[in-house]
């Protein structure tokens, strides 16, 4: 006897599967693209994608005949860090850390191989980090991102990374995943990561893991400087301010810290 649900949890897989190839890539996607990626039927993938952008969850340009995430995607995204409770925790302490030395603090969560940033204040220098909230990057090429996969088990980071090499951003991106590995190491016993121009040529980053109380690494929070003005000085002030919030965040999501000297950043 046939199931009748099979239809409906095949339609189902294929609508996420969409979403999730829309979220993975920043620019807007042909219909030819995403037929090409997903080899769905193309009157099935028109009805799949009809209905999507129907119901705001994607947006069709029709001038450049493209597809992205549509609004709900943003409502969807927004409700899910108020139910988690960590952006509204986390923007005052953000905020003082950003009106302490008036630079960018952020505050990123791990989606795959990717940190997502879910909360950002800037400062107000001239040369600041370009970023927004929802954009996505490659973990292993920034500090948040580093935190994150630094707190997985092994067996699951080693699942998520590929076989291959990991995409360079710039001649100081680490894309040998064996020397990434070590440097995750480094990263969970140090308790904090950096970025030396790794993703952009001239913004350095530090970044500290946030807990649950689980003692699991739910978020990271960083604070990105221009190469510029990361004076030895300024960078352990950040540093310094990063803990401090990390600390005191972990500890309003139930996180029972034990007592342990802080690193130095005579890496950074």
């Amino acid at each position: 006897m046939t199931d009748p649900t099979t239809g409906a949890v095949k339609s189902a897989e294929r609508t996420l599967a969409i979403l999730e190839l829309l979220t993975r890539h920043e620019e807007p996607l042909t219909f030819t693209a995403i037929a090409q990626t997903l080899r769905y039927p193309r009157s099935s993938l028109h009805g799949l994608l009809r209905t999507l952008v129907e119901r705001g969850w994607a947006e069709f340009d029709a001038d450049q005949r493209c597809y992205s995430l549509g609004l709900r995607t943003l409502e969807a995204g927004n409700a899910y860090t108020r139910t988690l409770g960590l952006v509204e925790r986390a923007l005052p302490l953000m905020e003082r850390i950003r009106d302490t030395i008036d630079e960018t603090v952020q505050l990123a969560v791990l989606d795959g191989v990717h940190n997502v940033y879910v909360a950002k204040v800037d400062g107000r220098q001239t040369l600041t980090l370009a970023s927004e909230v929802g954009r996505r990057l490659p973990a292993h090429a920034t500090g948040v991102g580093k935190v994150l996969l630094a707190g997985l088990r092994r067996d699951d980071l080693e699942a998520r990374l590929p076989a291959g090499p990991l995409p360079s951003f710039t001649r100081h991106t680490v894309t040998d995943k064996a020397r990434l590995l070590g440097q995750l190491r480094t990263v969970a016993r140090r308790g904090f990561a950096v970025d030396n121009e790794e993703y952009t040529l001239g913004i350095r980053c530090v970044a500290v893991p946030v807990y649950d109380v689980s003692r699991r690494t739910v978020a990271a929070l960083s604070v990105s400087v221009p190469a510029i003005r990361c004076t030895p000085a300024h960078r352990e002030n950040a540093h310094r301010l990063l803990t401090e919030a990390a600390h005191r965040l972990s500890a309003e999501l139930g996180y029972e810290r034990r007592h342990r000297t802080g690193p130095t950043l005579e890496e950074w």
